[in-house]
């Protein structure tokens, strides 16, 4: 890996707070759309009919014809035009990190990414993961990985129950992905009767997959996931994954927050699943590997508390996990003995 320049570090500060105020400031004003006025039993109404978002063309009633509508209507254009101009900068800002040599996203996966992120998905508890999210952790952490990083799978994490109270309580992903009108059909599974859990653009590798936590029994059947209007393919040791996300930045031309994976959790589940990974993908064992390594080194250098708390949060799941946690620290490479002792140190053996 390389480490980013400080004044790049800084420019990716800058645009995650720009991207945190403008995903916090968004409104009925930051919306493309236009005024329509109708007449209704002999009075005159305004409409506001707009096709931005995952939903498609929508009409919004505004208020009958009066002049505290006509002030709401003004107020919109001010909105638009102060919305605009945050969006030109985040793109200005992205095109910056681009030339000071932050990772940036393809553009298609950027597309998808972002058509989710309208459509709610990680503001209802989903998590990016996979290795679109290793890039964002990279820039993040203030580094560039310089390993092979090209994939178009976009995976997607989220628990089966949402805890936490949010205002808007559904988003269908299925209809967000073919609202973005670039192909997206749903992949069978194995048996015909369940449910799809990914969805493929035909002749191409961009694809989405819909994953969460397997717990207790569960078989490996798909599980609903209602607010998503989808369903996901359980995996074990997923719910350690993505119990304490962290909003990152998406860069490409533009920038998406969303959730990604604590990086210190991220780097150990990876350690694990690479072990468990049958012989015909040994190739995404050794990448799951050495990206497990960067980020151990990483973090080893600069953030050894993420290490220590997230080995905490290990200990606390079943000890089958936590041999084959030890069993995969061994493998690590030799340059990194002292940071692979300070975590068997801090793992529990019992």
């Amino acid at each position: 890996m390389q480490r980013l320049a400080p004044e790049v570090q800084t420019l990716y500060a800058e645009l995650s707070e720009r991207l945190r105020a403008h995903e916090a400031a968004r409104s009925f004003a930051s919306l493309a759309g236009a005024f329509a006025r109708k007449r209704v039993c002999g009075a005159d109404y305004w409409y506001f009919k707009t096709s931005a978002g995952p939903a498609g063309q929508r009409e919004y009633f505004v208020g009958p014809d009066d002049a505290p509508t006509r002030a709401l209507m003004q107020a919109h254009a001010a909105g638009r035009t102060e919305a605009a101009q945050t969006e030109e900068s985040i793109e200005r800002l992205c095109a910056m990190l681009r030339t000071g040599g932050a990772q940036m996203t393809d553009a298609p996966s950027a597309r998808v990414i972002a058509g989710l992120a309208a459509a709610g998905v990680f503001r209802l508890g989903g998590v990016l993961v996979g290795t679109h999210a290793y890039v964002a952790l990279g820039n993040l952490l203030g580094v560039r990985w310089t390993s092979g990083l090209r994939t178009q799978d976009i995976d997607i994490a989220a628990a089966t129950v949402l805890e936490v109270a949010v205002p808007q309580q559904e988003s269908d992903l299925p209809s967000a992905l073919d609202a973005l009108n670039m192909g997206f059909l749903p992949v069978p599974g194995l048996d015909p009767r369940e449910p799809e859990t990914s969805f493929k653009v035909r002749g191409q590798a961009l694809r989405v997959d819909l994953l969460t936590p397997a717990l207790g029994r569960r078989s490996g059947r798909p599980v609903a996931i209602p607010r998503f209007g989808a369903a996901a393919q359980p995996l074990e040791f997923l719910d350690y994954l993505i119990e304490a996300p962290v909003p990152a930045p998406v860069v490409s031309g533009g920038a998406t927050r969303v959730n990604v994976p604590d990086p210190a959790r991220f780097a150990l589940h990876k350690l694990v699943v690479a072990d468990r990974r049958p012989v015909s993908e040994q190739a995404k064992a050794a990448k799951d590997r050495q990206q497990a390594a960067e980020l151990i080194e990483v973090l080893h250098a600069d953030r050894r508390g993420d290490l220590r708390i997230a080995v905490a949060g290990l200990n606390r799941q079943a000890r089958s996990w936590r041999l084959r946690t030890r069993r995969a620290l061994a493998r690590l490479p030799a340059e990194l003995k002292t940071a692979r002792e300070l975590l068997l140190s801090r793992l529990d053996a019992g």
